[in-house]
């Protein structure tokens, strides 16, 4: 990147940084009952809301994952209009769908059940509801929501997004194959509640996958130039809970404790990179999910350890303290880091997670066509340049070569 672009970025960062220190931010209150979520419906009913959407995806209905909850409601005195269209990456249709429900219905408030493509939607359709003469594609980019959402509960089931902490909400145009963050403080979630259980009957890729992911978010937070004393604090924290956790939570997926770990770890990050920010990665796998639908987890943990490689020395001394958490050795910053990232592979290859994108038996859906490579390149840069406050800034050019590494070739 030429000199004088680089510089301007890095002051549009700097004083981002600061204009930060001014904003309304708060975490979400979090909620835990000794019968789990089937807890909240009563919590809400003395808020005095009357009714509420619930915002979920078809595999939760299908499978009964949400029926507890759903009866919960029907023994209380809070009407509960299910929305459970929510799709993987969701899209701009997905939020109108819901926001209509919720008009339709005279909704007062939203229950968002699922992992973050459903908490997203959830966050996207109380973004309308705050915002009712303004369409979702106008709100993307920062500070576009500027109004009070309806109280959002937010009930993770995975242990990755950490979207029930977080400012940001990634929307899809199926018209243009775009995906784009809208972040705002006014889409953190009111309450988060975690209950292990939710996580417990997720397969195995989606917990190998969704706590990369959480993984990313505490390292790609830690290793930019945004933070906070609290921001370090908690991406240190999750990436401890994070090495400890993991591989225990993926090889026996009934240890709550382990999946309890998780929870938290995916909540802490959400809550270091929703002020800190992420990184290229997220540029790459947005563009990834938009282009293809590319799971978003599994799009980060591919990504990551690729990244963090082409980083190099711009973020040694910050890997060897992430090493030093996750009980990481090595004689210098160089070594430590190198070995945090070999770590990070060793686990993915553990956990069957793939280097590329395109391979077979385990991301084949998915494949890079060459005639595409530079406009997800333009798009990852535009996305990353100048907000993102990575160790290092990419160029389209330096993002196509990126994209080649990831495309899979037989």
């Amino acid at each position: 990147m030429n000199a004088l672009k680089k510089f301007g970025c890095r002051v549009y960062q700097k004083v981002m940084w600061v204009a930060l220190w001014f904003l309304p931010w708060r975490k979400p209150e979090l909620l835990q009952f000794d019968n789990g979520v089937e807890g909240l419906p009563a919590y809400i009913e003395k808020m005095g809301l009357k009714k509420v959407l619930l915002v979920s995806d078809e595999f939760f209905k299908n499978q009964g994952f949400c029926d507890k909850l759903v009866n919960a409601f029907k023994e209380s005195k809070v009407e509960c209009v299910w929305y459970y269209k929510a799709v993987p990456n969701p899209t701009t249709d997905c939020v109108e769908e819901g926001y209509k429900m919720y008009k339709e219905n005279a909704c007062e408030g939203i229950v968002a059940f699922g992992g973050g493509s459903p908490m997203d939607c959830a966050k996207g359709i109380g973004a309308r509801a705050a915002r009712p003469n303004t369409p979702i594609s106008k709100m993307k980019g920062l500070m576009k929501v500027m109004h009070k959402l309806p109280p959002l509960f937010a009930i993770p089931t995975t242990a990755g997004t950490g979207s029930e902490a977080t400012v940001a909400a990634v929307i899809s145009d199926p018209r243009t194959h775009e995906k784009y963050p809208i972040n705002d403080p006014n889409l953190i979630p009111r309450f988060a509640i975690l209950d292990p259980k939710q996580t417990e009957n997720l397969p195995p890729h989606m917990t190998s996958t969704t706590g990369v992911d959480a993984l990313t978010h505490a390292v790609e937070a830690y290793i930019g130039s945004a933070n906070t004393a609290e921001t370090k604090k908690m991406a240190k924290e999750a990436t401890k809970l994070i090495f400890e956790n993991l591989e225990e939570a993926y090889k026996n997926p009934h240890n709550l404790q382990a999946r309890d770990a998780m929870q938290k770890a995916a909540f802490y990050a959400g809550i270091a990179f929703t002020r800190a920010y992420v990184g290229n990665v997220h540029a790459m796998a947005h563009t990834l999910g938009g282009m293809y639908g590319v799971p978003h987890g599994l799009a980060n943990a591919i990504i990551l350890p690729m990244m963090l490689d082409e980083y190099g020395s711009t973020a040694w001394k910050k890997l060897a303290q992430l090493a030093d958490v996750a009980g990481i050795n090595g004689k210098d910053d160089e070594e430590k880091a190198k070995n945090f990232i070999q770590a990070i592979k060793d686990m993915n290859e553990r956990m069957n997670i793939p280097t590329q994108i395109g391979v077979p038996g385990k991301s084949d859906k998915w494949a890079i066509k060459d005639e595409d490579i530079h406009l997800m390149s333009q798009r990852a840069e535009h996305e990353a340049n100048p907000l993102y406050p990575c160790p290092k800034l990419f160029t389209v050019e330096e993002f196509e070569a990126l994209f080649k590494k990831l495309q899979y070739k037989a």
